[in-house]
């Protein structure tokens, strides 16, 4: 919404837990399955193993992202029962909460990314370059091309978000000019353009998200008051539009975008409470 701050004007009875709630726990699941990976190099407490690529859970329990399956496929690599398995009961969880859930719930660059949102708008600094959406689809299918000229598995070979895990692992070093040029990237020439408009990690989950069970939904719009303030926050906002002033007064109160992260920030902010969390089937109340 051009000329409009980017804060929310949030009404004073809120306190300050219910006006983040959900920033708050997003927060909270963010640090504690990063901790659940740091503690085995830091403390040699192996609960989890690996990465958020792949990992095992006490040591019983492989996880393998989709996304880095299709890449070792397109390698040419014949991947173990154990990574098929492994990526199936990922891509079996994110089809359920919400495909993008990834991004705002559990990658730790979206802390990253936020913190260069809040700096961007503490300074003024306009929206910037605003790449077509059509981008990180187009970056997705390169990581596959890419993925099976080189025989290799090619994003994880530029990932921010195993640089970032190497950083806290091992110190200081080239990983960490990866994640500040990130940071850099949100903060100088684009408007939360990395998340949005470039990785592809987010744009493969957004796939997926599309056919997710636990949705945003607006079964109270009839109470909104047209404030603006779940827009300035969202960072996806035209996932808002369908749902909250459809064309049709019998259109879904859902919103169905694969662009939602189901990050809770309309629910923090609204003080009509018009915005929920639910399902798929959410109906006007």
């Amino acid at each position: 919404m051009k000329g409009v701050p980017e804060h929310a004007h949030v009404p004073v009875h809120r306190n300050v837990f219910v006006r983040n709630r959900w920033l708050l726990a997003r927060r909270t699941v963010q640090f504690a399955i990063m901790g659940l990976f740091l503690i085995g190099p830091w403390f040699g407490i192996w609960w989890v193993k690996g990465n958020l690529a792949s990992s095992t859970l006490l040591d019983r329990i492989g996880l393998t992202d989709p996304l880095v399956l299709l890449q070792s496929l397109a390698a040419g690599h014949v991947p173990l029962t154990a990574a098929l398995v492994g990526a199936l009961t990922v891509l079996v969880v994110y089809v359920l909460v919400g495909g993008r859930v990834y991004c705002s719930w559990v990658c730790p660059i979206n802390v990253v990314t936020d913190a260069a949102h809040w700096l961007r708008t503490r300074l003024g600094i306009p929206p910037g370059w605003q790449p077509r959406k059509a981008i990180r689809q187009w970056v997705l299918a390169m990581t596959l091309v890419v993925s099976a000229l080189i025989g290799s598995i090619a994003w994880e070979l530029v990932n921010p978000i195993t640089f970032l895990h190497r950083g806290l692992v091992f110190g200081l070093g080239l990983a960490w000019l990866v994640v500040l040029a990130v940071f850099l990237f949100d903060l100088l020439v684009s408007r939360r353009g990395w998340c949005s408009h470039v990785c592809p990690v987010g744009a493969f989950y957004g796939l997926v998200g599309r056919a997710a069970l636990v949705r945003v939904n607006a079964r109270d719009r009839h109470a909104c008051t047209d404030c603006g303030d779940c827009y300035r926050v969202c960072p996806e906002p035209h996932v808002l539009v369908p749902a909250l002033k459809p064309r049709a007064a019998d259109a879904s109160v859902v919103i169905t975008s694969g662009d939602c992260t189901n990050c809770g920030r309309c629910l923090d902010v609204c003080g009509e409470d018009v915005l929920h969390f639910g399902t798929r089937f959410a109906k006007p109340s």
